[in-house]
């Protein structure tokens, strides 16, 4: 890995100071594409339930990247191979493996660019970077997309242990105030081990492990699937369907630039040079400016709904482990329609059903190898003498309703 030979340090809360003593490195993180992220919120509306989460994609990258930077080091200490430019890529990697979110990161994940997901944009993102770089990019790409001989590289990246997780559960706890969330990232980072080409955990890590586990499990309930701001994110979705119906149907929305062009596009079928263009100039301010002009929209639906966002108007929102009575939901509908002479169409924009999901150890895609003395592997749920590790891989779905209060 090549140094420039001025030592760039970025200060972070959790961490403190991050090096930077690439220069490649640092020219990716001063490009427009990847500053962009000082634009996205990392937690969507988050914010409206836990005023401190206003920080952004580009702080879960820096500290990813830091993270990578530690788990790196104790590697070669246990003298695993990692290269200069394997080190360089992984560096690039993590730095850019979010670099496809939108705005408000997942609460618009496939909504307003329509059946792309934010892996799939950072990739084409990442290849439109390599292009600008002369293909300084291509070690960096084969690790992101796992075609690289080497697959713990990959699960440094992308896996049950990467430093992605172990970064966002760490800065989320911070930023939320909750404190279930917070877990020793370096502490989990120093008992890594490469075994066979895979990531793996000394046995003595275990206890780090299973805290990991626990506080991936109570983040998505009591912070990520927090009802309200799940209610507020599915608003979100409605809104933007909502400016997407009427601008397709030639009623103007009163808005320019990129979210105007997405809401126009018809097309759904791949992503053209033009879309990846103007996906690479939006973000959360445009969502928002949206907003506060649509609060004055002649649309009784685009109004209220975006009231609801700017004015914290919250819906009530129930949430069980059953499905809601399709009956009860059209009741509902109808009851909020004859109230505010709407169709059956726009009043299920008001009142809606869902479901949702936690996973906090998905065994069926990549296992959590403990390394025992003896040399042998032993997946974290066996070796756990604490049961609830074991039900953690089990998924657990529950439903939810939401509807404007004035139902009730």
């Amino acid at each position: 890995m090549s140094n420039s030979h001025k030592l760039k340090i970025i200060n972070d809360p959790i961490y403190g100071f991050i090096p930077v003593h690439n220069e490649l490195i640092f020219q990716v993180i001063e490009h427009p594409f990847v500053q962009r992220l000082r634009h996205i919120s990392q937690m969507g509306l988050s914010y409206l339930v836990y005023p401190g989460a206003h920080h952004t994609r580009f702080h879960h990258a820096l500290g990813a990247m830091f993270l990578m930077q530690r788990a790196v080091s104790v590697l070669r200490q246990k003298r695993v191979a990692i290269s200069s430019d394997e080190e360089e890529a992984l560096y690039l990697a993590i730095l850019l493996h979010d670099i496809g979110h939108g705005p408000f990161s997942h609460g618009l994940e496939g909504i307003i660019v329509p059946g792309m997901s934010h892996e799939g944009l950072s990739l084409s993102i990442m290849d439109r970077l390599n292009d600008e770089f002369k293909g300084a990019l291509n070690l960096a790409i084969e690790i992101f997309t796992g075609r690289y001989p080497k697959q713990f590289l990959k699960q440094l990246v992308s896996g049950q242990l990467d430093m992605d997780r172990l970064d966002f559960l760490r800065r989320d706890s911070f930023y939320t105030g909750v404190a279930e969330g917070s877990i020793s990232a370096q502490r989990l980072i120093a008992m890594l081990h490469v075994v066979n080409d895979c990531l793996v955990v000394e046995e003595k890590g275990i206890h780090s492990v299973e805290n990991f586990l626990v506080a991936r499990r109570l983040m998505y309930w009591q912070v990520y699937l927090h009802k309200a701001s799940l209610c507020a994110e599915h608003v979100l979705m409605k809104i933007i369907a909502r400016a997407r119906e009427l601008s397709q149907k030639g009623m103007s929305i009163g808005i320019h630039g990129p979210l105007n062009y997405f809401l126009a596009r018809k097309s759904d079928e791949g992503l053209s040079a033009e879309d990846l263009d103007y996906f690479l100039k939006l973000d959360d301010i445009d969502v928002l400016a949206a907003l506060k002009l649509w609060v004055d929209h002649d649309d009784f639906v685009l109004s209220q709904l975006s009231k609801t966002i700017i004015k914290r108007r919250l819906f009530k929102i129930k949430i069980k482990e059953i499905p809601f009575s399709a009956d009860k939901l059209q009741e509902k509908r109808q009851k909020f329609a004859q109230k505010h002479n709407l169709s059956l169409h726009e009043a299920s924009y008001f009142v809606f059903t869902g479901s949702i999901s936690n996973l906090a150890y998905n065994r069926s895609r990549e296992n959590i190898q403990l390394l025992r003395k003896d040399g042998s592997l032993i997946d974290v749920a066996q070796a756990s003498d604490q049961l609830h590790i074991k039900a953690l891989s089990e998924k657990v779905v529950k439903y939810f309703q939401c509807y404007p209060k004035t139902l009730e």
